[in-house]
């Protein structure tokens, strides 16, 4: 793969350095009381310029996050067997304390996941990337019926056991008291979905072959 160009790189840097004043601003003040012509006037931007690589108030804050949106499709694509390689992923990110997964107590990200969660209109506008997550999981599974019923209930896992891990977390329970507990119910539910996704097959072993 070629490296971005110039013009690509100064591109992805004006996301960045939007999306980081912007996030800067609504922790501190709160994500309502802060219009979209004190984000730009902070980044040094006219407000057209800023609607030009945020159309919504609310991606400026979904820009974090926005590399996780086809990350299972992408997992799934390169798997032979995809849901365990999507439960593997999600293992290995528990591991490690990747933010997505919820188990991170760092404060930084602590005061993103309030402020995400904390604002209904963040709330929503996460589903609609959570859709587009859903959307390239099922395409990457196939495309058909079995595979956006699939995508729905993996995508919608994911998000539960990191929404549980968070509250947790925010809550002001140790992340190496959390992550027994996690470990334990991502194995368990993707063992959930492991028996239950449509088009399973049994081996010969009597164990369930999925998506």
């Amino acid at each position: 793969m070629n490296a971005p160009g110039l013009r690509e790189r100064k591109r992805q840097r004006m996301f960045r350095t939007l999306s980081d004043t912007a996030v800067a601003l609504f922790l501190e003040k709160g994500f309502d009381a802060v219009s979209v012509a004190e984000v730009a006037a902070a980044a040094e931007v006219s407000k057209p310029t800023l609607f030009r690589y945020f159309p919504a108030k609310e991606d400026l804050v979904l820009h974090r996050i926005a590399d996780h949106e086809d990350e299972a499709a992408r997992v799934a694509a390169e798997a032979p067997a995809p849901l365990d390689a999507l439960r593997r992923h999600f293992l290995a990110g528990l591991e490690r304390c990747d933010p997505v997964t919820g188990l991170n107590d760092q404060p930084a990200v602590l005061a993103f996941h309030r402020l995400l969660y904390g604002t209904p209109s963040l709330v929503a506008r996460l589903h609609t990337q959570l859709e587009r997550s859903e959307a390239a999981l099922a395409e990457a599974l196939g495309g058909d019926l079995d595979a956006r019923l699939a995508a729905g209930q993996i995508i919608a896992v994911q998000r539960i056991l990191a929404l549980e891990n968070w509250r947790r977390v925010a809550a002001g329970e140790r992340v190496e008291d959390v992550r027994g507990d996690a470990l334990a119910a991502a194995e368990r539910a993707f063992a959930g979905l492991a028996a239950g996704l449509p088009g399973a097959r049994p081996d010969p072993a009597g164990a369930n072959q999925r998506v």
